[in-house]
């Protein structure tokens, strides 16, 4: 039985700020940035896993994971978080006449980009909760989507693995064209609904005791019981940086994801 493999692009946000500039609209991709426990998914379902492989990006969203892996097997990995890429896409490189696709958050949470951001062209659906498991409403998600591109950017919120789920069914339609980024609760951040951990904190790894401390009813089992099982994955699993050439194989060899949709966590 061959050993599982976590890989991640080498990217933080410095380096990939001029990639995501330069995409263009002629192509369709998708980020995703998975977390701690997103990895700890990825350790434990094998279809899941093919989905972030079949990303045009996969790019570490933490710290932790970075300083765990430092420690435990003097593995260095670069990180870009999510919510400091969505932060740097909408505050440097989206102009205000830019098509921008969101998909989830409020109609207040889409409003608060509009007016902080300047965002002229900034199209907005919020699936109902629960959607990946109706066919319909997943349906009515992609066509969204695909007839609001080309787009320079599509911000699909709704949640890991839901959102990571759409995104690979587009590129498997082949019908839009543009970037699309898995960010999670990245709108949250930037409309005030949450509130980030100091950027100290972040940088040493600890955005997840501020997180804790903010709501621990929430977020207990999580960090508490559930996140010590990615230690062991992580002294364990295959890690490394993809290829270019392992990364274009992985793209271009998206399958057709029509099966039964992944269950939400």
């Amino acid at each position: 039985m061959s050993i599982p493999a976590f890989q991640f692009d080498n990217h933080d946000l410095e380096s990939f700020t001029g990639v995501v500039a330069d995409f263009g609209q002629t192509r369709f991709g998708y980020v995703v940035t998975p977390n701690t426990d997103h990895l700890i998914r990825l350790g434990e379902d094998d279809r899941l896993r093919q989905t972030y492989a079949h990303a045009t990006f996969v790019l570490l969203d933490s710290q932790f994971v970075a300083l765990s892996l430092r420690l435990l097997r003097g593995i260095r990995l670069p990180v870009c978080t999510g919510s400091d890429l969505t932060e740097r896409l909408l505050s440097h490189i989206v102009s205000s006449d830019d098509s921008v696709v969101l998909i989830g958050a409020s109609s207040q949470q889409a409003e608060c980009l509009v007016q902080r951001f300047g965002l002229r062209n900034l199209i907005h659906h919020n699936p109902p909760m629960g959607f990946i498991h109706d066919l319909e409403a997943v349906e009515e998600c992609l066509r969204f989507v695909e007839a609001h591109s080309p787009f320079r950017y599509c911000l699909l919120a709704v949640g890991s693995p839901q959102q990571e789920i759409i995104a690979e069914k587009l590129a498997a339609r082949g019908r839009a064209q543009g970037l699309a980024l898995c960010i999670g609760a990245s709108v949250d951040f930037l409309t005030g609904a949450e509130k980030r951990a100091p950027a100290w904190m972040r940088r040493f790894g600890l955005e997840w005791s501020y997180r804790l401390l903010s709501n621990p009813r929430r977020l207990a089992y999580r960090y508490l019981v559930r996140g010590p099982r990615v230690l062991p994955m992580l002294s364990r699993y295959r890690v490394s940086l993809r290829t270019e050439r392992e990364r274009s194989l992985a793209t271009n060899e998206v399958v057709d994801p029509d099966a039964e949709p992944l269950d939400a966590m």
